[in-house]
């Protein structure tokens, strides 16, 4: 699911999975908890902030191996020589969703795939400076050059093959990071009698044993994953298993001078599972890690057996880079760009529809009302402008998604359950119906159930087709999704603008609170555009 496990804490807006057999897809997810009624729980050095549980889906997505932050998304490669580019759902600050999912095969020189388990078994990801990407594989001990993810490989690193010299089949390089034109390589073993970490810089190599730390040592703890932050300053993934205890993880913080500082161990009875793909992600000050598991193509989804385990991706910020835990999180205003401005795509723009104009302190915002696509929806919404039910009212409320592009998410405006205002619940009229879905500039319908719906709506900034119905889904929720009825056709940099207002972090209520504007921005009026 996309953002509608927050939406449907707050009983204002419930998203649904909109799959596609294609290589780019909503996947379906579940949001999880490190420990259960401990939104923010705290362990060492790290404090939880959100994760979910991802569903193989029909692509199979499982057995990733390796993580890497870019550019607002999530880079990925799995141990049957596949590359996965996951976006994440923040919103204020936690991860709540992955909100879309591409995934293709790895390819050799030649272009083909990887075929067999000895050549794709890819284990780490990391990005050079270059814009290059390097790929780490085992039982074929090697580290492979991509100038993207999708593309043929273009040649290998070879500076880290002393360290996988004799190393077993499945006991190759699992963590490698970059930083400047620096790498950081470390294998899967930890043996006093020789080195697992290589660091390779333009001065040459050195190798040195990164010992697991307490925590997880007793349990046969071992390197899985790295990531670094442009200083040089690093962060090792170690994870255990054992048949009667079950995983173990730990973050280590390396220095420059590889100085190993353990941040945090993650021990039953916390959610964990098999920990193999770590990121690091700084953002305004603040850093951010990522980790991800391993299903090892064994995926819990369907009900829980003996040997299953699950694909969990979770979010930690470090303490030192973190606000007060009893501070709200404000997601930064974003100002509107050239292409949040752009006006909303109708998908029928030969059906029949009537303009409405929403005059509000900021500037005009000229609507499309589908009333042949969606007559109920869009009646209801004539008769409060015909009855001047909008005048007066505010958009008071900005949904802003940590995600690429920015700004994202939603602004919602409306009666706000005044009594005075408000008329009766309308039926629903799901998107499966109506043809229409909530894509960039599109007006929906806020409601707790099916036939709630009455005087409050939200905008979309930015696709958000998590929203739209999916038939197919078991719970009548998702089933049903949000109703769109309209779409803006002018002033959607009126909408950015008001979406960017400054928030007051002590409004709101749960998972509202931080969303809620300051000085909500009045609709002054709500008008039929006049017709030619």
């Amino acid at each position: 699911m996309t953002i509608r496990a927050l939406l449907s804490a707050l009983v204002l807006l419930l998203a649904a999975p909109a799959l596609a057999q294609t290589d780019e897809f909503l996947p379906l997810t579940t949001p999880v908890e490190l420990a259960t009624g401990e939104p923010d729980r705290e362990v060492g050095e790290l404090v939880f902030r959100g994760g979910v549980e991802i569903a193989p889906d029909k692509a199979g997505i499982g057995g990733i191996s390796g993580l890497e932050w870019h550019d607002g998304r999530l880079y990925a490669v799995a141990d049957d020589g596949r590359w996965l580019v996951l976006t994440p759902g923040d919103v204020q600050g936690r991860l709540v969703d992955v909100s879309s999912v591409r995934i293709g095969p790895l390819l050799d020189e030649r272009g083909r795939k990887l075929g067999g388990k000895d050549r794709s078994d890819a284990e780490a990801i990391t990005r050079l400076p270059t814009g290059e990407w390097l790929i780490a594989f085992e039982r074929e001990h090697r580290i492979a050059r991509y100038p993207s993810p999708d593309a043929a490989s273009s040649g290998s690193e070879d500076d880290a093959a002393a360290l996988i010299a004799g190393a077993e089949a499945n006991g190759g390089i699992e963590a490698l990071a970059a930083y400047g034109d620096n790498l950081l390589a470390c294998g899967e073993w930890v043996d006093p009698t020789r080195p697992n970490c290589l660091r390779i810089t333009p001065a040459g190599t050195q190798a040195f044993l990164l010992a697991a730390p307490e925590g997880i040592a007793e349990a046969g703890g071992v390197p899985t994953d790295a990531a670094c932050k442009a200083d040089g300053t690093c962060f090792v993934l170690f994870r255990s298993y054992n048949a009667n205890e079950g995983n173990r993880a730990t973050i280590v913080e390396l220095g420059t001078d590889n100085t190993a500082t353990p941040l945090a161990v993650l021990a039953p009875p916390l959610m964990l599972d098999n920990f193999e793909g770590l990121a690091v992600r700084e953002d305004a000050g603040r850093t951010y890690l990522y980790i991800v598991s391993d299903d090892n193509f064994r995926n819990c989804d369907g009900g829980e057996r003996a040997g299953c385990q699950r694909t969990l991706l979770m979010k930690f910020e470090i303490k030192g880079t973190a606000p007060d835990p009893d501070a709200p999180i404000v997601a930064a205003a974003v100002p509107a760009t050239k292409s949040t401005a752009r006006p909303g795509t109708r998908p029928f723009p030969q059906a029949e529809s009537v303009d409405v104009v929403l005059t509000t302190e900021m500037g005009d915002i000229m609507i499309a009302l589908e009333t042949e696509r969606a007559p109920v929806t869009a009646k209801n919404f004539l008769r409060y402008v015909d009855e001047k039910r909008f005048d007066g009212t505010v958009f008071y409320r900005a949904m802003r998604l940590d995600r690429e592009p920015k700004p994202n998410g939603l602004l919602q405006g409306g009666t706000q359950f005044d009594p005075e205002r408000i008329l009766p619940g309308i039926p629903h009229e799901p998107t499966s119906r109506t043809g229409l879905t909530h894509t960039h500039g599109a007006l929906s319908m806020a409601m707790g159930e099916p036939g709630s719906a009455n005087g409050d709506f939200s905008i979309m900034i930015e696709d958000q087709t998590g929203l739209d119905a999916d038939p197919s889904a078991s719970d009548p929720v998702w089933r049903n999704g949000y109703a769109v009825f309209g779409y803006v056709t002018e002033g959607m940099d009126v909408v950015a603008a008001i979406h960017a207002s400054p928030i007051d972090p002590a409004k709101g209520k749960g998972w509202m609170k931080g969303e809620i504007l300051a000085e909500p921005v009045r609709i002054i009026s709500a008008r039929r555009a006049p017709t030619d």
